[in-house]
């Protein structure tokens, strides 16, 4: 179940902060900065900067490591500055190859945009909405329009060769990995952008190092100043070696409840505090420090109140905390969604004083088929009444289902469902 977060009020911009302020607190978690004397140039003429984020959206649902780089811009937003979060439209259906072995399979323009809808709203949840500090944009504006003899020019800008410098598309090639001509044209298409917009800054994961550059290189060449590129790091997920992905399951999701999120922010692995603490907080850098100083569970208990009070401000922290120690203990917490059986559930299945717990599981919206749900408990992930069950032919009764409080069934640490009888 999707919780429905609400943002907090932002503080007042603090405009016209000095040079040397402004560098301090934008060069926090940055990995590339290209260059630190073309941003403290530009800051000194006291303008406000434009500053772009290009994002396909691929996927509806953004995480902890889509806030790093979004934090990034509230950032220059509360100095002032105008962030254009563009949404790469057009872009989407060419299919970023940065860090693929293959490539990826193209989406429709109608799916780009439908995802970008669900995509905005969630950004919301950090940056500032005020229209003088943010602006959106979709790159098809001025890319859809463009004619082959458009593109033929922008392609002539670039060289194979520079484009081939590219590391991941280097490998493919000397791999013998086959490498669309549309993907070689990517780098350009998003440096494009930048031209378009008249982008001052760039920001932009490590990944993107290259494309944003190829920016940098296409404004010289169009007669404008050349954009800032900054990078930030890729989040490491939740299992200590690949970077957060909903599709890995290692994830904390922008719009988990506050007891989920604390719970996993809690289960972060101890040698990526450091990182998350830079990433995810504005803890100054002596606290941090003295808090890796101390007991690991002290540290993760700031960190995940921190995080959680940033996207739930409304959340009760201890009530998480204390849900969470419930679960660690092996306990089941008070506050549970509960799943109203259907009467006529059970009077469709081959015994009417018993139902199967596969569909149960599926009922509740754990899993979402019998077969995810027969694996599940094959894995032995699936809990009923706090014990583990691993029988796929398992079920309930009636009765267990009329007693009062129903039964618990728990997938996992902290994913429970109270099942109760309905008329």
């Amino acid at each position: 179940m999707q919780n429905e977060v609400k943002r907090q009020e932002p503080a007042p911009i603090r405009w016209n902060l000095p040079v040397d302020e402004q560098i301090d607190l934008l060069r926090r978690g940055v990995v590339d900065l290209v260059s630190e004397d073309d941003l403290r140039r530009k800051l000194a003429k006291g303008a406000p900067l434009r500053v772009k984020l290009g994002a396909d959206p691929t996927r509806p649902d953004l995480h902890l490591g889509h806030a790093v780089i979004l934090r990034k811009m509230r950032q220059f937003q509360d100095l002032g500055h105008k962030v254009i979060m563009l949404i790469g439209d057009f872009t989407a259906m060419i299919g970023d190859p940065s860090g693929k072995s293959k490539t990826r399979p193209p989406l429709t323009l109608e799916q780009t945009r439908e995802n970008a809808k669900s995509y905005l709203e969630q950004c919301r949840l950090i940056l500032r909405q005020e229209s003088e500090v943010l602006e959106v944009r979709f790159n098809g504006e001025w890319l859809e329009p463009m004619g082959y003899a458009d593109v033929i020019r922008l392609a002539s800008r670039y060289t194979v060769a520079r484009i081939m410098e590219r590391d991941d598309f280097k490998k493919r090639f000397e791999g013998g990995v086959p490498i669309a001509v549309h993907e070689l044209l990517y780098p350009l298409t998003q440096g494009y952008d930048s031209v378009a917009l008249e982008a001052d800054v760039e920001l932009g994961g490590t990944d993107q190092l290259f494309n944003n550059l190829v920016g940098r290189a296409l404004q010289r060449d169009y007669g404008q100043e050349s954009q800032v590129v900054m990078t930030l790091p890729l989040l490491v997920g939740l299992d200590g070696t690949e970077k957060m992905s909903k599709s890995l399951d290692n994830y904390i999701g922008l719009t988990d409840e506050p007891h989920e999120m604390f719970a996993k922010l809690m289960k972060v692995p101890d040698p990526l505090l450091d990182n998350y603490f830079t990433l995810l907080t504005d803890l100054p850098r002596p606290r941090i420090e003295e808090l890796l100083a101390g007991h690991p569970v002290a540290a993760h208990r700031e960190l995940a109140r921190e995080v959680v009070a940033w996207f739930h401000p409304d959340a009760d922290l201890d009530a998480a905390e204390a849900r969470f120690r419930s679960v660690a203990r092996g306990g089941i917490p008070e506050n549970i969604p509960t799943v109203t059986v259907p009467a006529a559930e059970l009077a469709n299945s081959a015994d009417p004083e018993r139902i199967s717990l596969v569909k149960l599981v599926v009922l509740a919206g754990l899993e979402p088929s019998n077969g995810a749900a027969r694996k599940l408990m094959q894995n032995r992930g699936l809990k009923l009444n706090g014990e583990v069950v691993t029988d796929a032919q398992a079920s309930l009764t009636r009765e267990q289902l009329s007693q009062e409080g129903g039964a618990v069934i728990q997938k996992g640490k902290d994913k429970f469902a109270r099942l109760v009888l309905g008329s």
